[in-house]
């Protein structure tokens, strides 16, 4: 009898209200954003004491400021009184000092309550019991994370296996930040992942990246929660993209393309919608074209968000419950899948 190959099993895709559920929605809000190190934005945007980034993590707004001693200190961003609001903008100076846009309380820039303005007499009130809400706060290559959990590891613990692959690859953030841009989908942040996380979608989905690379060579491999995705540009392609994506869980992604490099953030903005933030970095000495770079990008996000958006309507139509996954083309899905999965069985 001839000897036949084992083939790897085909995986069963997490099932559809997972990607429909608002009680799903909320349970990753609460055990996955705001228990992991997400991308807030540069530190070369809080140079000065007073200097803020303000992002929404997990549902819940947050506020990154620089001090007067020149450290980073990151609060929730609600007054203690009745939740009012710190800041209103993405970013910006507060000056010297928090006010709250409500009712004028006034916090040092490190969350100290300076003054409860106009309280009033009250028996019980100690203003050392309601500084602002603390939040962890630290950087990685000029880059600004916070987490919600305080009793969360390190930023470097998380971003171990990510360096690492950085450091295999000689990658390096290029010194001139070009823009920032956003998106808005109608779908699920899963669905947009997923997409982001295989390349089995170009040949169909980017007819013009998928003319330029080999999809026969195109590697996915999954690396102590980073995966990486490499494709082999063709002969005499002229693409921005040089073939190169790396994403660290659960919602980090990168970019490379010459001279260049996009990091987005994924995150949830509601049910069945996602946002997308751009950082875009290019190398002016290493002729990088970054406004070949920026419409390469564009496009390709456009494409990605038709896709995706047409997904999310089907898994909520009620007819789709489960489907299947290619063992060749994506096991970074599997592994992404596995996690989610894993969040809500702990959570049951």
């Amino acid at each position: 009898m001839d000897d036949v190959a084992i083939r790897p099993k085909a995986a069963a895709t997490m099932p559809a209200r997972l990607y429909c559920d608002p009680d799903a929605l909320a349970c990753e809000r609460e055990t996955i954003f705001r228990r992991t190190w997400q991308l807030v934005g540069r530190e070369a945007d809080l140079a000065e004491a007073g200097d803020y980034l303000a992002e929404e993590i997990g549902g819940a707004p947050v506020l990154v400021v620089r001090g007067g001693d020149g450290a980073l200190h990151a609060h929730h961003n609600l007054c203690r009184h009745r939740a009012g609001p710190l800041v209103l903008k993405n970013r910006g100076s507060c000056g010297k000092e928090i006010v709250c846009r409500y009712h004028g309380w006034r916090y040092d820039l490190d969350g100290r309550l300076r003054a409860a303005v106009d309280f009033g007499p009250a028996e019980g009130f100690d203003p050392r019991r309601f500084g602002l809400m603390p939040v962890r706060v630290e950087t990685w290559q000029g880059l600004v994370f916070v987490n919600l959990d305080l009793e969360a590891s390190p930023l470097s613990d998380a971003l171990g296996p990510f360096d690492g692959v950085w450091r295999q690859r000689g990658l390096k953030l290029p010194p001139s930040f070009t823009v920032g841009r956003s998106y808005e989908l109608a779908c699920d942040w899963k669905v947009y992942m997923e997409n982001f996380l295989e390349g089995y979608h170009l040949p169909t989905v980017h007819p013009g990246l998928g003319a330029e690379v080999d999809a026969r060579r195109y590697l996915v491999t999954v690396e102590g929660g980073v995966a990486v995705q490499e494709a082999v540009a063709l002969p005499n392609a002229r693409a921005a993209n040089q073939g190169l994506w790396v994403w660290l869980w659960p919602n980090l992604g990168v970019s490379i393309y010459r001279g260049g490099m996009m990091i987005e953030r994924v995150s949830p903005a509601g049910l069945g919608r996602t946002r997308l933030d751009y950082l875009y970095f290019h190398d002016p000495d290493a002729g990088a074209d970054i406004d070949n770079i920026l419409a390469v990008s564009a496009r390709t996000t456009v494409e990605d968000i038709r896709i995706c958006e047409e997904v999310q309507k089907r898994l909520e139509g009620g007819v789709y419950r489960e489907g299947v996954l290619s063992p060749r083309h994506e096991p970074a899905i599997a592994w992404f899948q596995a996690c989610v999965r894993q969040v809500h069985s702990a959570s049951a």
